[in-house]
């Protein structure tokens, strides 16, 4: 097993200060000026070399996920599923692969709190000899809405009112109570999973639905779990609050000390599987990632285990810098008809080349290093390859005829098929009311003092709505759940104004 580390640059020679450009500096404490009282002088390079590198110093954030912590690890298969599919990393029991996982909230600034009531995103990039496969999910198994042209209205609303710049409840519930098919989502963001003790103290999930495709060319859908081997553990609100002022770094803290001291966290890997045939004939779109599959019907098969062993050498080049997209794949991990993660596979891409530039998989943290990269892309802003030397540029070209275009006739390296019919059309998911289904059983589920708490931290949310139409509303969409869902929370609102 390769270990990342960079190698476009050296370590910093600590006993000779130099400029970007490798000069020696004179002095770092004096600049250059036009005698002892005179003004300083523009051919101080040092000077200039080093205020435009700080003016520049910060890059666009993340428009969702901004805030988050990363580290190193490995991926070892414990079942071969090669019945399943042909990635290469996933045939034979014991093989390692590197990976790098980021954990984030999802909604926050970049200075935004740890313990902040979020989805937290889990994202794994594993390094495998055919390039690199990034699975990008979150800590819950599946999301607040359906259709990827509601994704930035929805954000939109986590984010500030334009007007005040600040967070705004009635935004919040206003789209909430409008978009029925977030209920599921809000129930589990609400109850206690939604503030997690840790990053490490989470499972995570592919959420979206995706494909294995055998050597033959079969499908299985599956939807990948990691489940903590630490436990989980989660805090109360009050638990959270507090954290939020005395260390808004809590996760970020507990996972890099954790490695530090050898405390290597763990996941164990899982599956839901089920064969293309019973896609089409399953009591709701399987494609829908609002719901869940019950594990009665697709119960979890263990195929492996993520440690993390590592931490970043340096924040900035390793997390900041890391960019996933559920568009980076390999042969025999194939992309669904979910209309959420068909959105995902431009926007992600788009966004990398927006914060980090169009030659974003060329730093080291995203290089697919296990594998020959091999292509017709050259130039572009931050190309510090040797830009394939005078490897020609297109094809096909005669000199190496073979080039990479080689290997395209395997069925391993093709898009696995997808019957298509009708006509071309804006369609609604026929949900058959399971978007409330889903969301009450959940609530029934939670007991005692989780189900107490679940009430308690939506009534001191939805307490600060201002229009009393969408905090009704709300309630009302809560009702369709389960009518004592919806009661207790109107209960609970009528106790805080007394």
């Amino acid at each position: 097993m390769t270990n990342f580390a960079p190698t476009f640059l050296n370590t910093p020679n600590s006993n000779i200060l130099t400029t970007g450009n490798g000069n020696p500096v004179d002095d770092n404490q004096n600049t250059l000026t036009a005698g002892e009282f005179g003004p300083v002088l523009l051919q101080d390079f040092h000077l200039i070399d080093k205020l435009a590198h700080f003016d520049r110093e910060r890059i666009p954030e993340r428009v969702v996920h901004a805030k988050g912590a990363g580290a190193h690890g490995y991926f070892e298969l414990t079942k071969d599923i090669k019945d399943l599919t042909s990635a290469h990393f996933l045939q034979t029991v014991g093989t390692k692969t590197p990976i790098f996982a980021r954990f984030s909230t999802v909604g926050g600034e970049k200075g935004s709190s740890d313990s902040a009531r979020d989805p937290r995103g889990f994202a794994v990039k594993f390094y495998t000899e055919e390039g690199n496969w990034d699975m990008v999910g979150n800590n819950t198994p599946i999301f607040f809405i359906r259709d990827p042209l509601k994704f930035p209205d929805f954000i939109h609303t986590q984010k500030r009112n334009p007007q005040t710049n600040l967070k705004d409840a009635d935004a919040f519930w206003d789209f909430i109570s409008l978009s029925h098919e977030t209920l599921h989502q809000v129930t589990i963001l609400f109850s206690n999973r939604g503030t997690p003790y840790s990053f490490r103290h989470m499972d995570g999930f592919s959420s979206h639905t995706l494909k294995l495709v055998n050597a033959e060319g079969r499908v299985h859908f599956v939807k990948w779990h990691f489940k903590t081997d630490q436990g989980i553990k989660n805090h109360r609100r009050e638990e959270a609050a507090a954290l939020d002022s005395s260390n808004p770094d809590s996760s970020t803290q507990d996972l890099f000390e954790a490695i530090a001291k050898g405390d290597h966290p763990s996941w164990t890997v899982s599956l839901q599987i089920m064969p293309e045939e019973q896609a089409a004939h399953y009591d709701w779109n399987i494609f829908d990632v609002t719901k869940v599959w019950p594990h009665k019907d697709y119960p979890l098969v263990k195929i492996g285990k993520m440690v993390l062993n590592r931490n970043p050498n340096n924040y900035f080049a390793e997390v900041e810098q890391a960019a996933f997209s559920p568009s980076h794949m390999v042969p025999g991990i194939d992309v669904s008809n979910d209309k959420m993660l068909q959105g995902r596979l431009f926007s992600y891409p788009d966004t990398h080349r927006h914060r980090l530039g169009a030659n974003y998989l060329q730093l080291p943290i995203n290089q697919p290093y296990r594998a020959k990269v091999s292509h017709h892309q050259r130039d572009g802003p931050a190309n510090y390859s040797q830009n394939y030397n005078g490897y020609p540029n297109y094809e096909p070209q005669s000199q190496d005829p073979k080039g990479p275009e080689q290997q395209i006739n395997s069925v391993r390296f093709k898009y696995s098929p997808s019957n298509l019919a009708g006509k071309t059309g804006r369609y609604p998911y026929n949900t058959k009311d399971v978007d409330y289904i889903q969301a009450g059983n959940l609530y029934r589920l939670m007991k005692g003092p989780e189900q107490d708490d679940l009430i308690e931290n939506l009534v001191h949310h939805i307490k600060n709505v201002q229009n009393p139409v969408i905090a009704k509303r709300a309630i009302d969409l809560f009702s369709k759940a389960d009518p004592e869902y919806g009661q207790r929370i109107e209960s609970g609102l009528k106790a805080l104004k007394k």
